[in-house]
């Protein structure tokens, strides 16, 4: 059976290296339908209370939400900003997450992160993954991959093996939820 998968990098770069890390770990499913989201096209007003009482969840809030029902799973990778989530993503979370508790709709989740450097993102991987336990009850497995630019190629993928390996053991933690 076809599986739907939501995938996208946490970050508003139009050249991003996770956005390109979150495609081709969704292009690894086998039998599966991708939609690839670009966080540009769900750029909202910073979240804020008073906003939400002024104007209500904006549209695009719930139309990224709607995206996150009609799959089986989701796919993040995470860019690592000041050690932190990027604020563009950290704005969508927030904004979703009024429209109601289940944010992430109890979807078995894969989370990466990647940098050009040699921690790969772990920093705001870790901090995904803790929270996002708390948010989903479903499963939830990562990876990190360090040093982008040595270790990916856009024809390739993942080059180095024993990264590869690891890779493909989320993958199918991943998959397997999925077929639950």
């Amino acid at each position: 059976m076809t599986k739907k998968i939501v995938a996208f990098g946490a970050s508003n770069s139009k050249n991003s290296i996770n956005k390109k890390l979150a495609t081709f770990a969704a292009k690894q499913v086998e039998d599966a339908t991708i939609n690839i989201l670009d966080l540009n096209d769900f750029e909202m007003p910073i979240y804020g209370i008073d906003k939400e009482t002024e104007s209500g969840i904006p549209t695009l809030a719930h139309d990224f939400k709607a995206h996150l029902k009609n799959s089986d799973g989701i796919i993040i990778s995470f860019a690592e900003h000041n050690g932190a989530y990027s604020a563009a993503f950290k704005n969508i979370m927030d904004w979703i997450s009024r429209i109601e508790k289940d944010v992430w709709e109890s979807k078995p989740m894969l989370l990466l992160a990647t940098s050009p450097g040699g921690r790969g993102g772990i920093t705001v991987l870790e901090i995904a993954v803790n929270k996002f336990q708390h948010m989903n009850k479903n499963t939830i497995a990562s990876f990190s991959l360090p040093s982008f630019g040595q270790n990916f190629s856009e024809e390739n993928g993942i080059t180095e093996e024993d990264l590869l390996k690891s890779f493909n053991e989320q993958l199918n933690i991943f998959t397997l939820a999925m077929n639950k």
